[in-house]
């Protein structure tokens, strides 16, 4: 069995910053982690490896330091890296992202299971995955928080907040990762110093333009059909006030009344 798991480098801060005139994150100089629901997507293949005859593979669209993420991906037991890094890619949206990855994994071929996190941290779309799954027409099943294999299908049970859902799919199938999915586990000592090598780093496969079957009008930022109107950072301020009266009784009344204006109760 092979699965593939789609990994993101988000920047690991909430004061991120915008470039104005493109509309994307600045992520220089900004802290990178692998992005929370990826850590649990990776963790349940890396479950269905322990129990299964499995071959996890990594993939990653990203500039090169995405590298560091593939590492720790690695570390945690997946057995091949590959990150899809190019110019031509910078500035994509998720449709693009998602045309990019599944372009490349229709490079890798032959897997049975492809594992996305829901969302981004930077983004919060939830779109990526099951754009990929469209892509390469094959089933999917979002928000999973539960999953196990019956021989040559998938049940999955899918969150909602109406309830969850019992899915069953055929394989090969697209799932996206909630945090309730599971508890990523940390890597051991032995595999952070097997990992963390030039051999090792040497071995990541770095696909970019000319590897893959892309369209250049579909990718990047101009081949991007989402168009960003306007970014903004919110501003933080600390206000507050004292609310005045006789006794405690009067306060509250002024509290409600206040609280009533702001459509708040």
């Amino acid at each position: 069995m092979k699965i593939i798991v789609c990994l993101k480098q988000v920047p690991d801060t909430n004061e991120v910053k915008i470039d104005q005139k493109t509309g994307t994150l600045i992520r220089d100089g900004v802290p990178s982690i692998i992005n929370p629901d990826d850590r649990n997507a990776l963790e349940e293949a890396l479950k269905i490896k322990d129990e299964n005859d499995a071959e996890v593979v990594v993939l990653s669209m990203g500039p090169p330091q995405a590298k560091e993420a593939l590492k720790e991906a690695l570390a945690m037991g997946a057995d091949e890296a590959i990150l899809v890094s190019a110019r031509e890619f910078g500035g994509s949206d998720t449709w693009a992202t998602a045309t990019i990855l599944a372009s490349a994994i229709e490079k890798i071929g032959g897997f049975d299971l492809v594992i996305c996190g829901r969302q981004a941290i930077d983004g919060d779309t939830a779109q990526v995955g099951p754009e990929i799954a469209e892509f390469l027409d094959i089933p999917q099943v979002t928000y999973a928080k539960d999953l196990k294999l019956l021989k040559d299908k998938l049940q999955v049970r899918r969150f909602t907040e109406y309830g969850d859902y019992l899915i069953e799919s055929e394989l090969p199938a697209l799932i996206t990762a909630i945090k309730e999915l599971n508890t990523p586990r940390y890597p051991t000592i032995e595999n952070i110093m097997r990992t963390y090598t030039k051999e090792v780093e040497n071995s990541i496969k770095v696909w970019g333009l000319e590897d893959l079957d892309v369209d250049l009008t579909q990718i990047g930022l101009k081949g991007s059909p989402t168009n960003v109107y306007k970014s903004f950072v919110p501003v933080k301020s600390n206000n507050s006030s004292i609310i005045e009266g006789a006794d405690a009784k009067e306060k509250a009344g002024t509290m409600t009344r206040i609280l009533s204006e702001l459509n708040l109760i």
